[in-house]
C-alpha cells in the first residue's frame, strides 16, 4: 500500500459516529439482523463496510441515514460529535443504482435535492452556477443537458456523486456505488470520490478487500448471526493507496474473515 503516511487533520465541521451495543431488528420477523454492534465512524475519514451478501451492512446504512424509523426495533446508544444536530440531517447518501431521474437533464439531477428548498430565483440561480461547478469537478459540465439515457455507466454515477456533492453534507455514506462498473472505471470514480470527498466522514459498504484497502482509513467486518461488527484494523498511510505486498496481506486476512464467516447463513441472500 504505498502512501506517504499522513496525520489525520479533522476539519471543524466533520462528524463522528459512536454506536454502543446496537441492536436492530426488522418489525416482520422475529430475528434480529444486527446485535451488540460497536462501532466508531471516526470525523472526517472513510470507514468500510465489509461482510457476506445478506448480513445486515445495507440495513446498517439505511438506519444510519434515518430510512427505517418505521420498519424496525432499535434498541442501543448512537452518539454524534458535535451532539447539537440531528444526525440524519447531516447525511448524504450514495446508492449503488445512481437513481437518476429520466426524463430530467443532468443538470436537473445534480439539483434535485435543492428543488425541494429553493426560495426565489436568486437562489435557484446560485444552485444552478453551484451545481454546474460540481459537473465541472466530475468531468461532465460538457453534458449538463443531456438525458441519463445518453450516458455510459461511468458518467451515470459521476452524475451520482456530483448531486451527493450538492447537498454539502458533512456525512456521507455509500452503498457500493461502484460495484456495477467495469475494472478501469471503478478505479477511476474510486480515486475521484477519495478526492471530492475529502475531509467529508464517509461510510462505504462494498463487497471488494481492494476497494476498501485502497480507500478506508479504518475497516470492520459485519459477522455473525445476528451480525455484529468486528473491527480489523486502522491504515495510516494516505488515499487512495497504490496496491502492493502489504495491500495483498491485508487482503488475505480480510478474505481469511469473510470466509471463517460465510458457512452461517444471515438471512435471505439479497440483503434488506
Amino acid at each position: 500500500m504505498s502512501a506517504n503516511l499522513a496525520t489525520f487533520s479533522v476539519p471543524k465541521s466533520s462528524i463522528k459516529i459512536t454506536i454502543t451495543q446496537g441492536y436492530l431488528r426488522y418489525l416482520d420477523s422475529t430475528t434480529p439482523t444486527l446485535n451488540h454492534l460497536n462501532m466508531t465512524i471516526p470525523a472526517g475519514q472513510w470507514t468500510c463496510v465489509l461482510g457476506r451478501s445478506g448480513c445486515g451492512k445495507t440495513s446498517f446504512l439505511r438506519y444510519l441515514a434515518g430510512l427505517l424509523d418505521q420498519q424496525i426495533e432499535w434498541s442501543g446508544e448512537l452518539q454524534i460529535e458535535p451532539a447539537n444536530c440531528a444526525l440524519k440531517d447531516q447525511i448524504a447518501y450514495m446508492a449503488q443504482q445512481d437513481l437518476l431521474m429520466p426524463w430530467l437533464s443532468v443538470l436537473d439531477n445534480v439539483l434535485l435535492s435543492s428543488k425541494f428548498g429553493a426560495r426565489g430565483d436568486f437562489v435557484a440561480h446560485d444552485q444552478k452556477v453551484q451545481a454546474l461547478a460540481m459537473l465541472e469537478k466530475v468531468g461532465l459540465a460538457d453534458h449538463a443537458n443531456r438525458l441519463p439515457q445518453q450516458l455510459s455507466g461511468g458518467m451515470r454515477q459521476r452524475v451520482a456523486l456530483a448531486r451527493t456533492l450538492m447537498q454539502n453534507k458533512p456525512v456521507v455514506l455509500m452503498d457500493e456505488p461502484f460495484s456495477a462498473l467495469d475494472a478501469v472505471t471503478r478505479y477511476r470514480l474510486q480515486d475521484l470520490a477519495c478526492t471530492l470527498l475529502q475531509d467529508k466522514t464517509v461510510v462505504l459498504i462494498t463487497h471488494d478487500p481492494q476497494e476498501a484497502i485502497r480507500l478506508a482509513h479504518h475497516i470492520y467486518i459485519m459477522q455473525g448471526n445476528p451480525s455484529t461488527a468486528a473491527f480489523l484494523t486502522t491504515l495510516e498511510s494516505s488515499t487512495p493507496r497504490t496496491f502492493d505486498a502489504e495491500g495483498a496481506q491485508l487482503q488475505q486476512r480480510i478474505m481469511a474473515c469473510l470466509e471463517h464467516d460465510h458457512g452461517d447463513q444471515c438471512g435471505d441472500e439479497n440483503e434488506r
